[in-house]
């Protein structure tokens, strides 16, 4: 059978370019995107693309059914700072649209799911270095314990019904592409914009605050790879710790100045502080390696280079 797959919430920071990614692989007709509106971006003008609201079962249901959809890959999020300011439409969009998904599943209406989930599941009292596949997970943020609940369900619908889903714990993703979504860890993106744009960037985080770090190429390839990886190799049904680099605010800051030596920054510490402060310095992602061969391409150096590089060229 053709896979035939459904993006929800495409025109989001990750899925506008895994869209483009998926869209290459298996043939613009065979690639839906969707999202709650049109967007100006490629995902709507180069090929299928849905107004979907991930909220709506029905809806969801009637676009699978019309695009004979096999593969689902759920992107739609309220991320970490936004969720905050507004908890119960986070929860609503966040938990309910997964379910909805994960039931079309169980009726066999779909055959795989993809669900990304979050570093945001590790808690205060989460070891703070090298954060290990299965430890403490307290969450203190709506979007961090809307994950981990999710997690919850896609084990219990693999081990109950035989769902094939699959998910990936997401650090911070750092794109020249898309604009940032709302994250704690999006300083790392809208740094690069000021520093080229007007050579000086004020972060909401301390500069100290070390956090996990993913390019987008890496965190594009890395949801691909899970989901073409022989179902016996997917051991872990809730989600597996993906990992790249991690880096402060300041180090960051230091490399970006090796290529613009002009830039400069200052520190006003806010709301996201208290969020980032119960996040992982550093994940271990050994068992996504030991199980589907995961490893990543770019480290901060090589990060830093892509984003000025790139965004030199569409900044002007």
């Amino acid at each position: 059978m053709t896979t035939k797959i459904l993006i929800i919430g495409a025109c989001g920071q990750i899925g506008t370019e895994l869209t483009a990614a998926l869209r290459t692989m298996y043939g613009i007709a065979n690639v839906v995107a969707s999202d709650i509106r049109k967007s100006e971006s490629n995902v709507f003008s180069e090929g299928i693309f849905e107004v979907l609201d991930a909220r709506d079962k029905e809806a969801i249901a009637a676009c699978v059914d019309k695009h004979t959809i096999t593969d689902v890959y759920l992107m739609a999020a309220l991320l970490s700072a936004t969720a905050e300011k507004n908890p119960e439409l986070a929860w609503d969009l966040n938990m309910n649209s997964l379910l909805h998904v994960l039931n079309l599943a169980k009726d066999q209406r779909i055959k795989k799911v993809f669900w990304p989930s979050s570093i945001a599941v590790f808690g205060h009292n989460s070891p703070k270095k090298n954060t290990p596949q299965h430890t403490i997970m307290e969450p203190s943020t709506v979007y961090g314990i809307s994950k981990l609940s999710g997690e919850r369900w896609c084990e219990y619908y693999h081990k109950n019904y035989g769902v094939d889903v699959r998910s990936i714990r997401y650090p911070g993703i750092i794109s020249w592409k898309a604009n940032p979504g709302g994250g704690t860890t999006d300083y790392a993106v809208e740094i690069f914009h000021e520093a080229i744009k007007h050579g000086t960037y004020t972060c909401f985080l301390n500069e100290d605050t070390s956090l996990p770090m993913m390019f987008m190429d890496d965190a594009v390839r890395a949801t691909i790879d899970i989901m073409n990886a022989e179902a016996s190799n997917v051991k872990v049904r809730s989600s597996y710790n993906i990992a790249a680099t991690s880096f402060t605010p300041k180090e960051l800051t230091i490399a970006i100045q090796e290529l613009l030596p002009d830039f400069t920054i200052r520190y006003e510490p806010d709301f996201r502080q208290e969020i980032a402060d119960s996040w992982p310095e550093s994940i271990d992602d050994t068992t996504a390696t030991n199980d589907w061969n995961w490893s990543s391409q770019f480290d901060m150096k090589a990060i830093v280079s892509e984003m000025i590089t790139n965004l030199k060229k569409v900044l002007g």
